[in-house]
C-alpha cells in the first residue's frame, strides 16, 4: 500500500487587506503519495505560491485539515511547525538563498544545526553525502559567488536533501537559470525522483511541468485539473486524485 505524504482536506486560505477578504485557496482536496513527482502550475495569481507555502508550513491555512507524513500539522503552534518543517521538508528556491559568507559545505550543513537529534559529526557527514549526490563535492570549500547559477542551484538542492526529508518542495527551481543549466537541474530532479524522492514543484514553465509524472493545474484558488503523464507507471485507478467541481 502506498504511503500518503500529503493529505489536504477542504483546505482554504484567505487574506484580509484593507477590510477586503481575498480567497487565495478554495476547497483544496489533495493526496500525494510517497515517491510521486508532482508539478503545480496555473496563471499568475491562481494560488500556486500560497499552496506551496501551506504545504511547506511557511503559512497556515485558514480552514481545513493538513496531514504531513501521517501527522496532522494544521493545528501546530509556530515552534512545533518549525520543528516539523526542519525535519520533514526540504526547500529548493528560485533565488537559491545561499548565504554568501558561508562556503558550500557550511551552507548545506546549516539547516541541520537546528536538529537536536543529530550530532555534529552526523550533520557533517550528511552534508558531505548530499553534495556528492548532486556532484558538487569538488566545490565544497568554494563560496556562492564563485559558482555559476546552475552550481548554486545544485548546492541548494543538496541543502534540501541533506536532512533526508519526507518531502522536497521546489519553487520555480529553474526560474533564474539559462536553458542549459535549467535542463541540468531538471535532470537532477528526475534522478532524485527515480531514487525515491517525493517532489512537489511549482512552475510556470510548461516543459518543466510536463517533466513531472503528475500535473496539477490551479485556477482561482481551486484545482481544476489533476492528471497523470501518459507514460507514468502509476496505477491511475489506485491513485487518489480530486479535482474541484
Amino acid at each position: 500500500m502506498q504511503q500518503t505524504v500529503i493529505h489536504l482536506s477542504n483546505v482554504g486560505k484567505s487574506f484580509l487587506t484593507d477590510e477586503v477578504e481575498t480567497l487565495a485557496l478554495n476547497s483544496i482536496y489533495l493526496n500525494i503519495n510517497r515517491g510521486e513527482y508532482v508539478s503545480i502550475s496555473g496563471p499568475s495569481g491562481c494560488g500556486k505560491s500560497t499552496l506551496l507555502s501551506v504545504l511547506g508550513l511557511l503559512d497556515a491555512a485558514t480552514e481545513g485539515e493538513y496531514q504531513l507524513a501521517g501527522q496532522r500539522v494544521d493545528q501546530l503552534n509556530n515552534r512545533e511547525r518549525a520543528r516539523v518543517r526542519n525535519r520533514e521538508i526540504g526547500f529548493i528556491f528560485q533565488a537559491f538563498n545561499l548565504i554568501s559568507d558561508l562556503n558550500v559545505l557550511e551552507n548545506v550543513e546549516l539547516p541541520l544545526s537546528y536538529r537536536d537529534d543529530l550530532s555534529k559529526a552526523e550533520r557533517h557527514q550528511l552534508a558531505i553525502d548530499a553534495l556528492a549526490k548532486v556532484d558538487m563535492s569538488h566545490r565544497s570549500h568554494h563560496y556562492p559567488s564563485q559558482l555559476s547559477g546552475g552550481q548554486q542551484q545544485r548546492v541548494a538542492i543538496a541543502r534540501a536533501l541533506a536532512g533526508k526529508p519526507s518531502l522536497l518542495l521546489a519553487d520555480e527551481p529553474t526560474g533564474n537559470l539559462d536553458s542549459r543549466n535549467a535542463e541540468m537541474v531538471m535532470d537532477l530532479l528526475k534522478a532524485l525522483h527515480r531514487e525515491g524522492a517525493t517532489i512537489v514543484m511549482v512552475t510556470h514553465d510548461p516543459r518543466s511541468a510536463q517533466a513531472a509524472q503528475r500535473q496539477i493545474t490551479l485556477f482561482d484558488g481551486r484545482i481544476v485539473d489533476d492528471s497523470l503523464r501518459s507514460d507514468s507507471p502509476l496505477d491511475a485507478s489506485a491513485h487518489q486524485r480530486t479535482v474541484a467541481a
